[in-house]
């Protein structure tokens, strides 16, 4: 709002006719010095006195249009309505929830929403996020070389709009920071849960079990210096040396085996609509297994993307249906989708994955 401004006229002596007529020295009037003419003493002098007078009536209604003008344009200032919003992010197309030390919870299809009051952001296109390397203010900085079949070590870290390292994170299910790793052709995939340093380097360490092209997806919440929180996915290609043989995709199923437990589902995921997604696992007898909470929840759902490999983490609601947990999800567009659920049985966690095809 501009400072305001303020107009302050004072008033002035007239002297009277006795005074004029007696010689006596006259005080100099209002209409005199808007004029330029002092006067003098005597009655007679009345014309340019009143033409002083009409000076000074010009003069004042020129000064309150002037004041009128300005006061207006202030209140204008201030009844202005709000400029646009901080950009909250493209909405995201799935649900989430799960644990950050508290309630996580969200509806189906929720995208920017809040923790304990505090903003946060998600990011993302059409609803699949871990296209770009840097969204919403932040930046994912790799440090890697991976050689196929030799142990090494995963670290980067996650750098600010001033190229800062961040070291302030939420927990989000019971961890500050998900990583994500799979090779080109979804196939390869990991679960990672790195460790930050001092200085903000996050590392962990990985195989690459298969040579080629890999992505790497860094899942978290940052906190702002304002506490604002914001939840982002940032990915990045990485490489793994070695001769690069890409997989077919698995044919599309909704039933997967692993390690003599079989997850299935039940639901048929839809563009731009939320839809339940409702996975039980059983176990080799055919009775349900007796899942376990991993991460703040009874299991976790990652879809990929054919192709341009964009990201959707999907996380259950927060009390189970009988036996099955239910995931809502959200497709960003038709195509071929993988989806890995994480679930943990006898303190053990395993993947069974899935290739899904959206018309």
């Amino acid at each position: 709002m501009p400072e305001s401004s303020s107009v302050t006229s004072g008033t002035g002596v007239v002297p009277d006719d006795s005074e004029a007529g007696s010689g006596a020295p006259a005080a100099r009037s209002v209409d005199a010095a808007l004029s330029g003419n002092g006067a003098s003493g005597s009655a007679g002098a009345a014309g340019p006195v009143a033409v002083d007078r009409e000076t000074l009536r010009l003069a004042l209604v020129v000064g309150g249009l002037v004041l009128a003008v300005l006061l207006g344009f202030g209140l204008g200032r201030m009844n202005a309505p709000a400029g646009p919003a901080r950009p909250a992010g493209a909405t995201v197309g799935v649900a989430t929830g799960g644990s950050d030390g508290g309630t996580h919870a969200h509806s189906p299809g929720t995208g920017a929403h809040t923790h304990d009051g505090a903003t946060v952001t998600q990011g993302g296109g059409d609803g699949a996020t871990g296209l770009s390397i840097t969204s919403a203010g932040y930046t994912l900085v790799p440090s890697t070389e991976l050689v196929a079949g030799r142990a090494g070590e995963l670290r980067f870290q996650i750098r600010d709009d001033q190229r800062r390292a961040v070291t302030r994170f939420a927990v989000v299910h019971d961890k500050p920071m998900h990583v994500i790793m799979v090779r080109r052709d979804l196939s390869g995939y990991r679960h990672l849960h790195p460790t930050m340093a001092a200085d903000g380097t996050w590392s962990v360490p990985i195989t690459a079990p298969d040579a080629g092209p890999w992505r790497m997806y860094a899942d978290f919440t940052a906190v702002a210096d304002d506490g604002r929180q914001v939840a982002v996915v940032l990915g990045a290609d990485l490489t793994a040396s070695g001769a690069y043989r890409p997989r077919p995709l698995p044919a599309a199923a909704t039933s997967a085996t692993v390690d003599g437990f079989t997850a299935g589902y039940a639901g048929t995921p839809e563009v731009g609509k939320s839809v339940p997604l409702r996975f039980r696992v059983t176990g080799a007898d055919g009775a349900a297994a007796a899942l376990e909470p991993y991460l703040g929840a009874y299991g976790h759902l990652v879809a990929l993307r054919e192709g341009d490999l964009g990201y959707l983490h999907v996380h259950p609601e927060p009390v189970r249906d009988g036996d099955d947990v239910t995931f809502w999800l959200t497709a960003p567009g038709p195509g071929s989708y993988r989806m890995f659920l994480d679930f943990q049985v006898g303190g053990v966690v395993r993947t069974a994955e899935f290739t899904l095809t959206v018309p």
